[in-house]
């Protein structure tokens, strides 16, 4: 038996509770999985700290951690072209061949439907805490708050490769005099 495949898009920086929350809904579904790590090209600032390979590598442990099934996901990066207009084709020609989509993000959402995929959405999580985007700042301000928001083994190696250290230093706004 073929399972259908779904792609879910996001940029997993870095990869949360609510990202967890929400593969597993697809998985549940009966569906194959492949995820697609968005603007995989940029590391190294505020908004994008890690990079590609350190995103997928915090998708698998996740995975582990979450007691997810390898055999049902795929992780591939898919670079930013910025041109709205030929994104869908560009994702399409990266990725295995997917019959639905899943985002929460409007752009992606309306950018995929005029492509004539089917887009759609599934349940959020605790959206206030569970933002990449609030964890990125917890992290970024010196608070430990940000731990309990990922999978334990995300945790361990984000701190074992230095990366909250590396989002505080990238995070900090500085002027020259």
């Amino acid at each position: 038996m073929i399972l259908m495949s779904s792609i879910f898009i996001g940029r997993f920086q870095p990869v949360h509770r609510g990202h967890i929350h929400t593969i597993r809904q697809i998985l549940d579904k009966g569906e194959n999985l492949i995820i697609a790590v968005g603007s995989a090209q940029y590391s190294h600032t505020p908004d994008n700290p890690l990079t590609g390979g350190e995103r997928v590598m915090l998708l698998r442990q996740a995975f582990i951690d979450e007691d997810l099934p390898f055999d049902r996901i795929q992780i591939v990066p898919v670079p930013d072209i910025n041109i709205h207009p030929i994104w869908a084709a560009h994702l399409k020609s990266l990725v295995p061949y997917f019959d639905k989509a899943y985002s929460h993000n409007p752009l992606v959402q309306r950018l995929l439907r005029d492509a004539g995929v089917k887009v759609e959405e599934t349940s959020l999580h605790d959206r206030d805490s569970l933002s990449a985007k609030h964890i990125r700042e917890l992290i970024r301000t010196g608070s430990s708050d940000w731990e309990s928001l990922l999978p334990p083994g995300v945790v361990k190696l984000m701190k074992r490769h230095k990366m909250p250290e590396r989002m505080r230093e990238i995070g900090q706004v500085r002027t020259k005099r």
